[in-house]
């Protein structure tokens, strides 16, 4: 079996070369065309004709297939439906902000996580993504917009932290100077509450921004919403939350998906102000976006405009996300796994 040279780190790569009975300085040369685009060893023209046989022999450099592109009349926003060699598809946004363009990436084909008001979990979990599909995403979109990408946030298929290895030889693939060049400021990882992994990201990733999918101030509701729940309580992740902001200095980010009837009262607003408290964070207000099979319901505007309000007042950094691509189900909560 060849070996995908996307999925290998910067080491990796100079460890399999010089296995291979060559010079590792030759990884960078590699590395870099990687992420300059190149699909095959022919284009990587400073390489001696030999290096490229024996590479053409042992290795390869996958590529994912774009099967479908969604463009938002809204906003610009376009959603990839990229298609996976074992028959399964993933989605992935690309979206334009004023400080740059961001990509949402997907960790997984599918989700275990089961969180009720989620698209992603509905098939289950068929796999892991590499770390060179990972990245795929992001050097399949720029090729096709023509545009550079500034800023990535892995929220879309999938729990990221249940992924880690792949996970971190992505991050530590689009950081590389060599590679996308892209600080680790400009990343967020995204968790449901994994609480045992938290921890890996603050001494392997100190810098990356975390945010925490939080969607409830008590673990009464939580439970319901989140089967994670079930194994991490509130109180421990919260725990896990504030050594993690201890250990970096990073302010953390809870997203609240706003459901309507079920989160979104003034005494769940009050709660979670008082659980905050105290916490260097941000909250992160996300009315729901509508999935079919869920029958659950968005919270509407002016009452998330209240609970924003209410969080404010208690002194909690709070915003409501500013929604791009539902028209196109490309929203938080709306991206999925699609299996032929």
């Amino acid at each position: 079996m060849k070996t995908d040279l996307k999925d290998l780190t910067m080491k990796e790569l100079e460890n399999y070369l010089e296995r291979l009975g060559e010079k590792k300085f030759r990884a960078k040369q590699i590395f870099s065309w990687i992420y300059k685009g190149a699909g095959s060893f022919g284009e990587m023209t400073d390489l001696s004709l030999e290096l490229r046989q024996k590479l053409e022999e042992n290795a390869e450099i996958k590529k994912l297939r774009i099967l479908k592109v969604q463009h938002s009349e809204k906003d610009g926003t376009r959603k990839y439906l990229f298609g996976l060699e074992d028959g399964n598809s993933i989605e992935s946004v690309f979206m334009k902000y004023k400080f740059g363009n961001t990509v949402c990436i997907s960790s997984q084909a599918g989700c275990r996580m089961g969180c009720s008001f989620c698209a992603s979990a509905i098939n289950g979990l068929q796999r892991n993504l590499t770390a060179g599909e990972m990245a795929d995403q992001i050097l399949s979109i720029e090729k096709d917009t023509g545009e550079k990408v500034g800023n990535i946030v892995v929220m879309g298929t999938g729990e990221p932290l249940d992924n880690y290895e792949n996970l971190s030889g992505f991050i530590r693939n689009i950081n590389d100077k060599s590679g996308l060049n892209i600080g680790m400021r400009n990343i967020t990882v995204s968790t449901c509450g994994l609480v045992p992994k938290i921890p890996d990201i603050a001494a392997d990733f100190p810098q990356i921004n975390l945010a925490v999918s939080l969607h409830a101030p008590n673990d009464s509701i939580r439970n319901k919403l989140m089967p994670i729940s079930r194994r991490y309580p509130m109180d421990e992740l919260l725990k896990a939350c504030r050594r993690h902001v201890g250990l970096t200095g990073r302010r953390i980010t809870f997203e609240y998906a706003l459901v309507r009837g079920v989160n979104d009262s003034d005494r769940n607003g009050e709660e979670l102000a008082d659980k905050l408290r105290g916490l260097n964070c941000h909250v992160n207000l996300i009315p729901l976006n509508r999935v079919a099979e869920t029958g659950l319901y968005g919270t509407e505007r002016a009452d998330a405009e209240r609970f924003c309000a209410l969080l404010e007042k208690r002194g909690i950094q709070v915003t409501i996300r500013r929604e791009l691509g539902s028209d196109i189900d490309a929203a938080c909560g709306q991206l999925r796994l699609i299996s032929d």
